[in-house]
């Protein structure tokens, strides 16, 4: 009977995760952990700092105190703990993101989806992520916030992971705003980077040490790359897109040249909840290595190695044949 109570229990709160969720979201938007860095701090003082209703945030307050990321004192008077300081670095970016409306909703369309196979935020919306984002550029901001913030620990796991220096030159193709390309370059500081991605994006990054390219990777990427550097990029499109991309990157090599993919580790449980994030969201989707093998030969490419990260992500390496 124990073991039925406890089985029942856990399953009720994973049921309940959305509650968690939301309470979390709603901290990092209000910026409560910022706000409590330097000690515990009352409601009615919080109120006005978070433009909130006392009595309310009074109750999110002890929800998350409930949840381990805050702890109560007296006189309605709240601190961070040890995992709520956490909400001060990158999951605090993800948590600001991961509420927002247009996301949300998405997810609660996952049943569109699973019945039809479509992708459940172009359904609702009419447009898919991108076109979303350009239209709406507070959203594109908070979701840049999230990418940077997760990318942080990636990040240096990879340049850790991989022989980057073996590379004369780097293309990083939809690299954002170079997080990744630095994070290389600083391991590696004889190797040159080239950071390529949409103007709009290039056009917040800081060259330092690297060039700037603006484009689109469906039509053209920079030439000259002895690697060519694709991360979190082919999990956002399902297979034709992929292979135009692969195959735009092919196009800009020499025979030989290096092709790096970095994406989840699909053997990792978080892989295949970000697998459905996919097929709400952005409409693609996490890969074994046997299909990632499959987009390579279909595209100008062969699999020659693998090697997995302490980050949960796979640097795969193709070579251009």
């Amino acid at each position: 009977m124990h073991d039925e109570e406890s089985s029942s229990a856990e399953l009720m709160r994973l049921i309940n995760g959305y509650q968690v969720s939301q309470t979390i979201h709603v901290a990092a938007a209000l910026g409560i952990a910022d706000l409590l860095a330097d000690g515990p701090r009352a409601v009615d003082e919080l109120a006005p700092l978070t433009a909130t209703d006392e009595s309310a945030l009074h109750r999110l307050l002890r929800a998350l105190a409930a949840i381990g990321i805050l702890h109560e004192k007296d006189h309605r008077t709240f601190g961070l703990t040890e995992l709520g300081q956490e909400l001060r670095g990158p999951a605090g970016a993800w948590a600001a993101f991961i509420g927002r409306p247009y996301h949300w909703t998405a997810w609660g369309h996952l049943m569109h989806s699973v019945r039809t196979g479509e992708n459940a935020f172009h359904a609702m919306h009419g447009v898919d992520v991108w076109e979303y984002r350009a239209a709406h550029p507070e959203e594109a901001a908070i979701f840049d916030a999230a990418m940077t913030g997760l990318s942080l620990r990636v990040n240096t796991a990879v340049a850790a992971a991989h022989d980057f220096g073996r590379y004369g030159v780097i293309v990083d193709v939809g690299g954002g705003r170079g997080a990744l390309l630095a994070s290389i370059l600083e391991h590696h500081p004889g190797v040159r980077g080239v950071l390529f991605d949409q103007p709009a994006v290039v056009a917040g990054a800081h060259a330092d040490g690297f060039e700037i390219v603006g484009g689109s990777f469906f039509e053209s990427v920079p030439q000259g790359g002895d690697a060519y550097l694709l991360k979190s990029v082919l999990h956002d499109w399902e297979g034709e897109p992929a292979i135009r991309i692969l195959r735009v990157c092919r196009r800009a090599a020499d025979t030989g040249t290096t092709l790096l993919i970095i994406e989840r580790q699909f053997s990792l449980p978080a892989a295949k909840l970000s697998d459905l994030n996919m097929l709400v969201g952005p409409g693609g989707r996490e890969r074994t290595t046997d299909e990632y093998a499959a987009l390579l030969a279909a595209s100008g490419y062969e699999l020659v190695g693998e090697t997995p990260t302490v980050a949960g992500v796979t640097v795969f390496e193709g070579r251009a044949i």
